[in-house]
């Protein structure tokens, strides 16, 4: 497999580092997590990617997260009987290639446009507010 299928709405498994951890000077992602991908942008050096992560912790009210439907649960091959939610008020970026954490795995799965696209949609809205953590800096 190559990096090809690491594409927009796209879920693949990968060492997830919360901006919190960031913050307290943490560099590693705790453990490899189902992460959803953003936006993909080429680049000469290597495309520039934006995962946002999924998690079983409810998120706080004033937190700008999705919960993530049965349905979409199951297209992208995760616990159906679980609540999941993905966290679009921060994520991590990497570079395609020339990453230490990123590996040439297939997706598990990919979101249905009808879901993500809206919700990625809001996210460029509300970009400016949300937490950047670079994993190739």
């Amino acid at each position: 497999m190559n990096y090809e299928l690491v594409q927009t709405a796209s879920v693949i498994r990968y060492p997830y580092l919360w901006a919190r951890e960031a913050g307290r000077g943490e560099t590693e992602g705790r453990k490899e997590r189902p992460v959803a991908v953003g936006v993909r942008m080429p680049r000469p050096d290597g495309d520039l990617v934006l995962f946002f992560p999924i998690t079983t912790k409810q998120p706080e009210a004033s937190r700008f997260a999705v919960e993530v439907p049965a349905i979409e649960k199951r297209r992208v091959g995760l616990d159906a009987d679980r609540r999941l939610w993905i966290i679009f008020d921060e994520f991590n970026t990497d570079i395609v290639g020339n990453s230490f954490y990123l590996e040439p795995e297939p997706p598990t799965g990919r979101f249905s446009k009808a879901f993500f696209l809206p919700l990625l949609r809001e996210f460029i809205r509300r970009r400016r507010s949300a937490t950047e953590v670079s994993r190739f800096r």
